[in-house]
């Protein structure tokens, strides 16, 4: 047996008869928040460049994976195969410059071909987005790399921002700008929305959303 397949045999296990009570009781939905921590567990880890333990967090990232798949196959869902099958697949046929007859120069490239592929693949199957000026983003994408995305695509595709964002104020903010400083500013608010009683999460993502909408509204 391979080590994965070693892995998938203990899960099994843990959720079979004379298993683990904790480990048979557990559903998707109850599993959602172990995801999220086994994340920022193993995000803490690539900031520190530590690989011993991020090993070790890949590992419990992997377990999350094992575990809903593993759920899903008890209800015929799906299983592990599956899983890696549709994203093998997936990697080949996003790639027909390194398994097909195309070519691409720049990573700018790849990513235009990505979407372009991605874009085709949802048409196919009938879930076409209305027309939109932003690139869809994924729905619990943390309020802080969600305003870093809208930004993001506001300069790449230089849309108007008037009586939304002062470019001024953010140019003049990023000219010195340092990452410890930045660190420090951050913390600092939001140890004041701790101490006013805000949500720095839920107010940062309103804020993104009610640009992202009135630009759109805009374009």
């Amino acid at each position: 047996m391979t080590a994965i397949d070693e892995l998938r045999a203990t899960m099994a296990r843990l959720r079979g008869k004379n298993g683990c009570p904790w480990d048979q009781e557990q559903t998707h939905q109850s599993l959602a928040r172990c995801l999220i921590d086994e994340t920022s567990e193993l995000l803490e880890t690539i900031d520190q460049l530590d690989m011993p333990h991020m090993r070790e967090e890949v590992g419990d990232v992997l377990i999350q994976v094992v575990f809903h798949a593993l759920i899903a196959e008890e209800g015929g869902h799906f299983n592990f195969d599956d899983v890696a099958r549709e994203i093998n697949e997936k990697l080949i046929r996003r790639h027909p410059h390194v398994f097909g007859t195309g070519k691409l120069e720049t990573s700018e490239q790849v990513i235009a071909e990505w979407d372009k592929i991605k874009a085709g693949e949802r048409a196919a199957k009938g879930l076409v987005a209305p027309p939109t000026v932003f690139k869809d983003l994924p729905p619990r994408l943390p309020a802080l790399m969600f305003a870093e995305a809208i930004w993001k695509q506001i300069g790449k595709k230089s849309l108007p921002v008037d009586g939304l964002v002062d470019r001024v104020a953010v140019a003049a903010a990023a000219a010195d700008l340092t990452d410890a400083d930045l660190g420090r500013r951050l913390f600092e608010l939001t140890a004041a929305a701790r101490e006013r009683g805000l949500d720095p999460e839920g107010a940062l993502r309103r804020h993104a959303d009610a640009v992202q909408t009135a630009i759109a509204a805009r374009v």
